[in-house]
């Protein structure tokens, strides 16, 4: 399953795909100050930290709930759900304006780009649930376009690459 819109609970396997991410910018290796590199992308660059920030903060708590399944009673394990799920779309609603940003700002340089097709990794998630070669043309041009200018970028794609 891909991505939830904003505003919706996400699924474990996307919670677990946010985790993966290790939820860090990596620069690619170049000679230049990497301030300067940043300088053109500054605004993605701080997008993108808030991104990864509000999706390590699902993936905890994603975490916690697998970590809390100890045999409870039924009213205290529906109220940890309400007050888990309340939790995650609140982060959602935070999430869903710094998705619209990060796809509205131009890429200016590699980084940048690098960025942006991270996110769109995130959203398309779906993609890297199955071998590549189980995709339909279109996704799988998609994912490999994906992963050609993260690979570029040094960028981390925030989802697991096992399938």
């Amino acid at each position: 399953m891909g991505n939830v819109p904003s505003g919706q609970l996400m699924d474990p396997t996307a919670a677990l795909r946010a985790k993966e991410l290790e939820l860090r910018s990596e620069l690619p290796a170049d000679p230049t100050d990497p301030a300067e590199q940043l300088e053109p992308d500054f605004a993605l660059v701080q997008l993108d930290t808030t991104f990864v920030t509000l999706l390590s903060e699902i993936s905890a708590l994603e975490s916690q709930h697998v970590d809390n399944r100890e045999p409870r009673d039924a009213e205290h394990a529906r109220s940890d759900e309400a007050s888990r799920t309340q939790k995650v779309e609140a982060i959602l609603a935070r999430l869903a304006p710094i998705e619209r940003a990060i796809m509205a700002a131009p890429a200016l340089t590699i980084v940048g780009l690098g960025i942006k097709a991270r996110h769109t990794a995130y959203v398309v998630s779906e993609y890297w649930d199955v071998p590549i070669e189980h995709l339909e043309w279109d996704a799988r041009a998609v994912r490999l376009l994906i992963d050609a200018i993260c690979n570029v970028a040094g960028v981390r794609l925030p989802i697991s690459q096992e399938a």
